[in-house]
Order: C-alpha cells, then structure tokens, then sequence
C-alpha cells in the first residue's frame, strides 16, 4: 500500500522560505516520477515542480527560480524548497506520484495517482 506524507508546511511572511517534505512508503521506486501541486481555495490543482522518469525536472512559470524540488532515495523522500515567498504561493500543497504499472513499465492514467493529505502553505503580506 502505497502512503504519501507531507510535512513541513505553515505560516510563513512574505520573502520567507519554507522546505516541504513527501515521505513515500509502500512500493514507490527512485526511478518514479514523483511531483508536486497546489491548490488554492476556489482555484484548480495545478502543478508545481516534478521528476519525470529519466530525472528531469518541470516547474510552473510561476515558481521557477524561487522552488526547487529534489528526492532523496535513500531516505524515500521527495522535497520542495520554497524561497522568496509570495502571498499568491498561499495553497494547499499535494504530493504526487503517478502509479506505475510493474507489467507493462507504463504509468496507469491519472486517476490512479498516488496523492498525499497536503500541507498547508501561507503566506502573509
């Protein structure tokens, strides 16, 4: 069974950094595109930063240059390092990972991702 447990969000000024961090259990492989979205309140979830398979990296518009995201296999961790914070960055915050079918090497379709509970990020003015 597959768990994803976000930690590391809160309440932070403008200007300020925050790290989130993802814990993955149960059958998530370092090789597994893994990512992170936000959604805030009356908006859709959109995507922040991700892995693809190979280790490359995608980041929204909106946050490039000020997120990075990165993993750490050993430990099972993903992470998203937050700096130069801004008010419209205030979300709950979602760790992804898209399910990967061990017959095929393929990823299921999305709704079969694996999802996390969210952290809650804000930021003040």
């Amino acid at each position: 069974q597959v768990q994803l447990v976000e930690s590391g969000g809160g309440l932070v000024q403008a200007g300020g950094s925050l790290r989130l961090s993802c814990a993955a259990s149960g059958g998530i492989f370092s090789s597994n595109a893994m990512g992170w979205y936000r959604q805030a309140p009356g908006k859709q979830r959109e995507l922040v930063a991700s892995f693809t398979s190979d280790g490359s990296t995608n980041y929204a518009d909106s946050v490039k240059g000020r997120f990075t995201i990165s993993r750490d296999n050993a430990k099972n961790t993903l992470y998203l390092q937050m700096n130069s914070l801004k008010p419209g960055d205030t979300a709950v915050y979602y760790c992804n990972a898209p399910r990967l079918n061990l017959s095929s090497g393929r990823y299921y379709t999305a709704e079969y991702d694996y999802w996390g509970q969210g952290t809650q990020v804000t930021v003040s003015s």
